[in-house]
């Protein structure tokens, strides 16, 4: 893959800009940064609580506070270039892993070694395709199962969406959440996942209200996804 005529694309998160760089000409969709990833990032970045800052008035803050006593754990599904996963590092969610398929992989690593000074170091990654149970076995082998599962518009193909639940489900905690960006890419793809989510997950959809006011896209939408009780 070519990086050096793809548009780059400039993310602010607090005091820090991330620059990532598109491979538009690839067949894989994960070498562009898409609109939710950015709107992910940006809603996080809106209410995550600085380090010893007053949470009273922020409803996210229990979701979205990285920098208590407790240390918590996450990882990115589908992180193509990486906006979402280094925004979410950036805002304290240190102990982060991102993942995606192998093609990508190129891709993910250039950006992240694009941002290391920014970032301080270079992020944690791993190869994961959602129908292979020994990588998410190992994933999860690895420590606890995830305080945090950060996905972002990967639900485009009706054939992966039961893969896409299964690996939400067994990869965060029974008291994690899963934060989505999400927009339709596909009618059937999204009759689907969201069948299926709902037979899982307890969903709640964040007020249009809540997102970033310059990144609060009419046709996108994020959700925070935990799991029904037993």
């Amino acid at each position: 893959m070519k990086f050096t005529d793809s548009p780059v694309i400039d993310l602010k998160i607090r005091d820090k800009t991330l620059s990532l760089q598109q491979d538009n000409g690839s067949m894989h969709v994960g070498t562009s940064v898409w609109p939710c990833s950015l709107v992910l990032a940006k809603f996080v970045d809106r209410w995550a609580p600085p380090a010893a800052a007053a949470t009273n008035n922020n409803p996210y803050s229990a979701l979205l506070d990285f920098h208590g006593t407790r240390r918590r754990r996450g990882i990115e599904l589908g992180a193509g270039c990486g906006a979402a996963g280094m925004a979410f590092h950036l805002l304290g969610l240190t102990d982060l892993v991102l993942t995606d398929i192998a093609p990508v992989m190129l891709a993910l690593k250039h950006n992240l070694k694009r941002n290391k000074q920014t970032l301080g170091k270079m992020l944690k990654t791993s190869v994961l395709y959602w129908n292979n149970r020994d990588q998410i076995g190992a994933l999860v082998a690895a420590g606890a199962p995830f305080d945090l599962v950060v996905a972002a518009d990967v639900v485009y193909i009706e054939e992966s969406v039961g893969h896409l639940v299964a690996a939400m489900e067994a990869l965060v905690a029974d008291d994690g959440a899963v934060l989505l960006g999400y927009q339709v890419r596909s009618p059937e793809a999204d009759k689907l996942f969201w069948e299926m989510a709902r037979e899982v997950f307890d969903i709640e959809k964040v007020p249009h209200g809540d997102l970033h006011p310059e990144y609060a896209y009419e046709e996108t939408d994020v959700y925070i996804f935990r799991k029904k009780k037993t």
